[in-house]
């Protein structure tokens, strides 16, 4: 069992940032979805389909959500799932978080939430 992987993000952000991911990675070991939102969503169908999601994607260890701006339909969506207690949600996502979620499999969901955060932190570089 691993943890999986739900991406809630504005339109096919998400599609696209695991589709880069797993090109750049030449996998993807980790169980994943993705859930566009799209400004004509009916946020309780959106919801519903998230619910489902995640019941699909945990096998045992829980579910990481990431999602893109925080206070957005996405993110408000994504944080009504976090009344699982087997699911941690990160606001922010960037690919750098997304590919340092990927290359660390076999963590626990606790620890993957944070390696996912700090992947998000360092991957942003002023230069």
């Amino acid at each position: 069992m691993s943890v999986g992987l739900l991406v809630i993000t504005h339109n096919n952000i998400g599609r696209e940032l695991l589709e880069t991911a797993r090109i750049m990675l030449n996998t993807c070991p980790l169980e994943t979805s993705d859930l566009a939102i799209t400004t004509d969503c009916d946020p309780t169908k959106s919801l519903e389909i998230a619910q489902q999601r995640i019941h699909e994607l945990d096998t045992g260890d829980g579910v990481l959500v990431l999602t893109d701006m925080f206070g957005s339909t996405p993110s408000n969506i994504a944080h009504k799932l976090a009344e699982n207690s087997n699911v941690i949600i990160i606001t922010g996502i960037n690919l750098p978080m997304l590919v340092r979620t990927l290359n660390y499999p076999r963590l626990k969901l606790k620890a993957l939430a944070e390696k996912a955060r700090s992947g998000g932190h360092d991957g942003i570089i002023i230069s």
